[in-house]
């Protein structure tokens, strides 16, 4: 029970970061869409880095453990990546959303839903994979995988709240409402973390599938949201400047806090 306390708390402090990169906002401080892009690409080498350091070569290394071989590691975790694309691919394309800045998307009766849902949908969408993520590195039983993850979700969390709460008081939001929507949204990931962390902990052959799992999720949101959106506006540069420098210091927190 501890682990699962521990691995709850330490996703629930990851998504409040949410809350704090989003604070500048309540300040009326502008951020420049150049800065926003190259702060998301930042948010998206820190999930990229994360997803392979912190879960997959995990998972590889538990699914050998427990199979005796390498052929059915790979394998396990190859499903458990596609698992994890296809489950948030489906969620995707069936749960009536927006994205931050390309506009609705979804069914034709959408248009009776209000915006702030819309948002708060896609948010979720994007967040629960990360404290899902959070919440399985935590599940074996390794503290200090668990943590790593913790740390760079939440770096991870402070640009991504940022464009969320700058995002939506360019839709008309008040700054205070802006900023209490993006800090709502990082609540949803000790959620996933608490589901991730428990069902790893009480059916340990389940570990490298979650590992696997959660990986497939965060690589789904890099892809279709994260990197899509950081080079639709001409700072593809400053993006991947910025998606570099996040890969670059998560792999150094993965090397020296394991």
């Amino acid at each position: 029970m501890d682990i699962i306390l521990l691995g709850t708390l330490a996703s629930l402090g990851a998504g409040l970061m949410t809350a704090v990169g989003a604070l500048p906002v309540v300040f009326g401080r502008d951020v420049s869409i150049r800065t926003k892009d190259t702060m998301l690409g930042f948010a998206a080498g820190v999930m990229l880095a994360a997803s392979f350091f912190s879960l997959i070569i995990p998972a590889l290394d538990v699914a050998e453990v427990m199979h005796d071989s390498r052929t059915i590691a790979a394998g396990v975790t190859v499903l458990g990546i596609l698992l994890g694309v296809v489950v948030v691919w489906v969620i995707n394309e069936w749960a009536p959303h927006e994205h931050f800045f390309l506009g609705r998307e979804g069914g034709s009766d959408l248009a009776s839903l209000r915006r702030i849902w819309l948002f708060v949908i896609a948010i979720t969408i994007h967040n629960f994979p990360e404290g899902l993520a959070v919440g399985v590195g935590f599940g074996g039983g390794n503290v200090q995988n668990g943590m790593t993850l913790a740390v760079g979700i939440g770096l991870q969390n402070l640009p991504e709240g940022l464009a969320v709460a700058v995002s939506l008081a360019g839709e008309g939001y008040s700054r205070r409402h802006a900023w209490a929507i993006a800090a709502l949204t990082g609540l949803v990931e000790p959620l996933g973390g608490l589901i991730g962390v428990g069902a790893v902990t009480l059916a340990q052959p389940l570990l490298p599938w979650g590992l696997a799992f959660a990986a497939g999720a965060m690589i789904f949101v890099i892809s279709h949201e994260i990197i899509p959106e950081t080079h639709r506006r001409g700072f593809q540069n400053q993006a991947t400047a910025g998606l570099t420098a996040g890969l670059l210091i998560m792999l150094f927190l993965d090397v020296t806090l394991s």
